[in-house]
């Protein structure tokens, strides 16, 4: 029987909300064997697990492979918005140029999986910048070959923001409270998801070999991350 080698992971993004719960997931998953986790400064993940290891880039001048050591798989959860980057410049800065050079970089470390969070509504042709900057990135990743990609398309993130030091987004803050109670209502793809259930999806889907490129929308995610819960 082939021996089965402990996988090396790197997750870009990894201060933000799903990137947090990435690192948590990974860190207790007995597949993984290191988890390199990229960051802006030196202090931004204190606290977390022994099995995650900081390092630090700059996402301008990442090189083809040279600013990551060997990896297998990669996970990006890069983001922001317009109103906290400031422009639209800014915006595209961070998801679009960081995302692509990431995936480049990852791939030339030798990674042959990808999961990464892209968002509902991500359309190459829409008319709406924000939907047309993931759309376009989702097609540069899918033209970069990878064996296997999932893009994940999750509905409003639901999270604890104000804990990693993120100013509260209205819209989230509101629907955390009207959930409970009117959720229901709520078609399953339009449903808001919390980042936790995109995290435990991705890791789910990206563990399991396929072929090509998974999209997978808000619902989907919360039926894998359910699934995963279950067993």
């Amino acid at each position: 029987m082939a021996r089965v080698h402990p996988v090396r992971v790197a997750v870009a993004g990894a201060t933000g909300l799903v990137g947090r719960a990435l690192l948590a997931r990974l860190a207790v998953d007995p597949r993984i064997g290191s988890i390199t986790a990229l960051v802006r400064q030196p202090a931004a993940l204190a606290g977390q697990p022994a099995a995650v290891i900081p390092l630090v880039v700059d996402y301008r001048t990442l090189a083809d492979g040279a600013g990551l050591p060997a990896i297998d798989w990669a996970f990006c959860a890069l983001g922001t918005t317009i109103k906290t980057a400031g422009s639209q410049a800014a915006f595209r800065a961070v998801d679009a140029d960081a995302v692509l050079a990431f995936a480049k970089a990852a791939r030339a470390a030798g990674a042959t999986r990808m999961g990464v969070v892209s968002a509902m509504g991500a359309d190459a042709s829409a008319s709406v910048f924000y939907n047309r900057v993931k759309g376009e990135v989702e097609q540069t990743l899918a033209a970069q070959g990878w064996p296997q990609l999932v893009i994940a398309r999750p509905s409003l993130l639901l999270g604890a923001r104000t804990a990693l030091g993120q100013a509260s987004r209205p819209m989230e803050s509101l629907a955390q409270r009207l959930m409970p109670a009117v959720g229901w209502l709520i078609p399953r793809q339009l449903r808001p998801i919390q980042a936790d259930a995109v995290a435990a999806a991705l890791v789910s889907a990206v563990a399991t070999p396929a072929d090509g490129v998974s999209i997978l929308l808000s619902g989907e995610l919360q039926s894998l991350a359910d699934r995963t819960v279950r067993r």
